[in-house]
């Protein structure tokens, strides 16, 4: 079982998911990205790092941890994720907390913030292209309605707070359409981080990830059969 944090996090941030996967023998691995809490630097160098970057340091840990059963994801994790999936990953099933799902979305509340004009905006948007591609081609309910037609994905959880102001939990629900039997979880009062950190989140996630072993631990149905 992978943990996986969002931009500015480490792993431990995620440390409430852990009791319960580990009480129903789970083998959990929580590591810190490129530039993030106690990893050094990557290619980006010292304070800098990408959503390619964070993928791709998922995927290392992968091959070397061992293949990922399920996977959690806070924020920019999950877009990384998601990134990761496109190119190859594998998982069984994921859980997304406050999903971090669209740039443009992004770049809006950041424009908001600064308060830069539209020739900053669209210097940007030329850079970031330049270097990524179009911006649109990272959202998430596009990439995975893209995959969906392609591949079989996880079975996904996806848990976001209807209050949160960093993303917007329409956001979720938005990949949630998109993605097969997904299932979404809202949550009130909680925001963006506070989640990581509620008992109850991190039962719904235990729920979604053992759902398997649950099942495969209940006695058959009893069945009838005609005796001659």
């Amino acid at each position: 079982m992978y943990l996986v944090h969002g931009w500015g996090g480490w792993g431990l941030q995620l440390a409430a998911f852990v009791p319960a996967l580990v009480a129903d023998r789970f083998r959990v691995v929580a590591y810190d990205a490129p530039s993030h809490g106690d990893s050094a630097p990557g290619p980006e160098g010292p304070g800098r790092s990408t959503l390619l970057e964070i993928a791709d340091a998922f995927q290392a840990v992968v091959d070397a941890e061992g293949p990922a059963y399920g996977v959690i994801a806070h924020s920019l994790g999950a877009a990384a994720i998601t990134h990761a999936l496109k190119c190859g990953s594998q998982a069984e099933r994921v859980v997304f907390v406050a999903a971090a799902v669209d740039f443009a979305e992004t770049l809006d509340q950041l424009q908001g913030v600064f308060r830069f004009g539209p020739r900053t905006r669209s210097s940007f948007l030329y850079r970031f292209s330049r270097r990524f591609g179009p911006m649109e081609s990272f959202e998430v309910a596009g990439v995975i309605g893209d995959l969906a037609g392609r591949r079989e994905l996880p079975a996904l959880l996806a848990i976001h707070d209807r209050s949160d102001r960093e993303t917007h939990y329409e956001g979720s629900v938005r990949v949630a359409s998109v993605w097969p039997g997904a299932v979404v979880e809202l949550t009130d009062g909680l925001g963006h981080r506070r989640i990581l950190r509620d008992a109850a989140v991190a039962e719904a996630a235990h729920r979604h990830l053992s759902a398997d072993r649950a099942a495969a631990s209940e006695p058959p149905e009893p069945q009838e059969r005609m005796l001659g």
